[in-house]
């Protein structure tokens, strides 16, 4: 099975919030773990609606023989978006589109969001949606063991290490519109192991690049992108790392046990951690602000100043908080759209991607395995038409944008 078939990285649409990682392997730190079905994408709705029936359902599918059953530690306490004047509209449509692909999403005006959840101040919120069924939070940690201990039972061996090579054989053809092109297969990959200074050939038939942050090298390795602007052949595989901050913090007075995952006009979210007056959450730079990626250090001057005054005015009990962590992750950035990137390169005609899905890639990975399963095997998509997610829109220019990012 290895010599047959080769994953990069972490996985499908494995998460990348709270990782340190590098190209071909990964460590998982703390992650905020968090399962909604309010996007304004349909796949992406489907994608979530997937997810939480295999997450509902997860020892149907990983469990193991004399093992411990999984425990996600599933909190169903819902997602709560906020929406200001200038997105009501937006965010009605939105829901519009989530009832239609069977989400359980309702909008509340904003005397009734402060009616149920009178913690919060209302100022600048002209209406909210609200996951009344099948979101919240789990735990990211168990997904990842209860998968790495299932697949391992299955007969599947698991290696670590960096990718260095690719070793490929070309053919020219050319595209619909009669550009020329070369395609490429992927024979064998130049893994270097840790502990080690053997570069270990490893024989493949299908590559699957879910590297993550680092895909977008990986594809350069193989050669995607190094080809004239503008054409099939140079067009790149958009995705980098960005770094990400998580902030832990303790306040006795703050919001109680009912209280939801909140993603505020601003951009700021958080949620409950346990049940001890617990709370993580953060907020995503802006373009311009956005921190050196080279490094897992964290800048606790961004909480100080992008967070907590943005807290504070929507939760007034904040003001006394006492932050007691925080670590930074990677997002696996797709910088064209912001959404995932699923199914085959069309000129490197082995290898497929799971990948840029910009901090959904734990929540949407179920389906997204799925999704490259059903590719790889069969030759097409079939439970959730993933087509608009494939490769060739960032050739054409055709943006697949996804709102609703936190």
């Amino acid at each position: 099975m290895l010599r047959r078939l080769l994953r990069l990285g972490l996985g499908p649409g494995l998460p990348n919030r709270g990782l340190r990682t590098r190209r071909g392997g990964f460590t998982l730190g703390p992650s905020v773990g968090g399962i909604w079905q309010q996007f304004s994408v349909p796949e992406n709705v489907q994608l979530s609606l997937f997810s939480i029936n295999f997450l509902r359902n997860i020892n149907e599918y990983l469990a193991v023989v004399d093992a411990p059953l999984v425990d996600l530690q599933f909190n169903p306490s819902g997602c709560l978006l906020l929406a200001s004047e200038k997105d009501a509209a937006t965010l009605e449509n939105n829901v519009k589109m989530q009832r239609q692909e069977g989400a359980k999403v309702c909008l509340m005006s904003p005397e009734q969001l402060q009616n149920k959840f009178p913690w919060i101040n209302i100022e600048g919120v002209a209406v909210a949606s609200y996951g009344m069924e099948d979101e919240g939070w789990f735990d990211a940690r168990s997904l990842l063991q209860g998968l790495r201990r299932k697949v391992q039972s299955m007969g599947v061996l698991l290696c670590q290490g960096e990718v260095t090579r690719f070793i490929t054989s070309s053919s020219q053809a050319e595209t619909s519109s009669g550009e020329p092109v070369v395609l490429r297969r992927i024979h064998k990959v130049h893994v270097r192991m840790d502990k080690s200074l053997e570069y270990q050939p490893v024989e493949c038939a299908v590559v699957v690049n879910a590297a993550g942050a680092w895909s977008g090298k990986i594809a350069e390795l193989a050669g995607i992108g190094k080809g004239l602007p503008g054409t099939l052949q140079g067009t790149k595989l958009p995705v980098e790392p960005r770094k990400r901050y998580v902030h832990l913090w303790h306040c006795p007075q703050g919001p109680g046990l009912e209280t939801p995952l909140v993603a505020d006009i601003n951009g700021v979210y958080f949620r409950r951690e346990g049940l001890g007056s617990k709370y993580l959450g953060g907020c995503s730079p802006t373009e311009e602000e956005e921190p050196d990626p080279t490094n897992l250090e964290v800048d606790h001057d961004f909480f100080q100043n992008k967070v907590w005054p943005h807290l504070v005015q929507r939760v007034p009990s904040f003001k006394t908080l006492e932050v007691q962590s925080a670590w930074a992750g990677y997002y696996d950035y797709n910088t064209f759209d912001q959404n995932g990137v699923v199914g085959p390169h069309p000129l490197v005609v082995n290898m497929y991607f799971a990948t840029g899905f910009s901090g959904r890639g734990l929540q949407h990975a179920p389906g997204i395995g799925r999704a490259v399963a059903e590719v790889v095997l069969e030759g097409q998509f079939k439970t959730i038409d993933m087509s608009p997610f494939l490769f060739t829109r960032f050739y054409v220019g055709e943006k697949l944008q996804e709102f609703s990012i936190l």
